[in-house]
């Protein structure tokens, strides 16, 4: 479904962009693995080649926009092409109280999630119009865009609602491009990033809420599985997907319908 056709993904070292980077690669497509962690892009890039696939990666802090340049250029620099781009890096950053929340904590947050989505697109976009066209896929979230009750999460929301604005403005925008613009939002899915999001005071800034079943209708209550948004993620970057733009997929198992 995707041979000949090569895909950029950001944070492509661990969760849904690992995912992500194996399921566009399942279909046939290049992978080039932008991300932090060399150890995780090692062992992503070979697990593909072990299954036929080809990936490369490069190192980059997605917020940086000369790292993300030169990280594009290395991969790039052999195929000049691209055909889709995964904008998935991202952080939860710290959850506090709007008063308590410092202001680096706020620019870490803005910095990784939203200039970061930014630095990808602006570099980006220029190698799909050369191509005639493509696919972007942006990662959002359910905070943002359909919830508005996680607790101290200010910095995050505000970050991931941005991310849904840009991918229907840029549909418009690109759609004489022929580039496709979509977004996914995921609700909670077994990943690390987890690990690291701090914490603090947030029982002040909390909704107090209980749901008996757990808050997952279709699962009850079982977080989904990266490969959930990838799947949806493979779709959209397909030809199947060629008349759908500027559409947001909420992949949540329901939960945001409760809050």
């Amino acid at each position: 479904m995707l041979n000949g056709k090569i895909a950029l993904v950001t944070g492509a070292g661990s969760g849904i962009g690992k995912a992500s980077a194996k399921a566009l690669a399942a279909q046939g497509a290049e992978i080039l693995a932008l991300g932090i962690v060399e150890a995780e892009l090692v062992a992503l890039c070979s697990e593909i080649e072990q299954t036929g696939g080809k990936a490369r990666f490069a190192l980059a802090d997605i917020s940086d926009f000369e790292q993300v340049r030169s990280g594009l250029a290395l991969l790039l620099e052999a195929s000049g092409r691209l055909d889709i781009v995964v904008a998935n890096a991202g952080i939860n950053g710290v959850w506090a109280p709007i008063d308590d929340l410092q202001p680096d904590e706020w620019h870490k947050t803005i910095s990784v999630n939203l200039t970061g989505t930014y630095n990808t697109l602006h570099l980006t976009v220029p190698y799909l119009k050369q191509n005639g066209g493509g696919s972007i896929v942006i990662v959002s979230s359910m905070n943002g865009t359909r919830i508005f009750t996680t607790a101290g999460a200010t910095a995050y929301i505000a970050t991931k609602a941005a991310q849904f604005a840009m991918a229907q403005q840029l549909a418009l925008e690109l759609a004489k491009h022929r580039i496709r613009v979509n977004a996914v939002c995921p609700g909670q899915i077994s990943t690390s990033i987890g690990d690291s999001t701090v914490k603090r005071n947030t029982i002040e800034a909390a909704i107090p809420v209980h749901w008996p079943e757990g808050d997952i209708p279709i699962s009850g209550g079982r977080p989904g599985e990266p490969d959930d948004i990838a799947q949806a993620i493979m779709f959209l970057s397909s030809p199947q997907a060629k008349h759908i733009t500027g559409t947001p997929i909420w992949i949540d198992g329901g939960q945001s319908l409760l809050r």
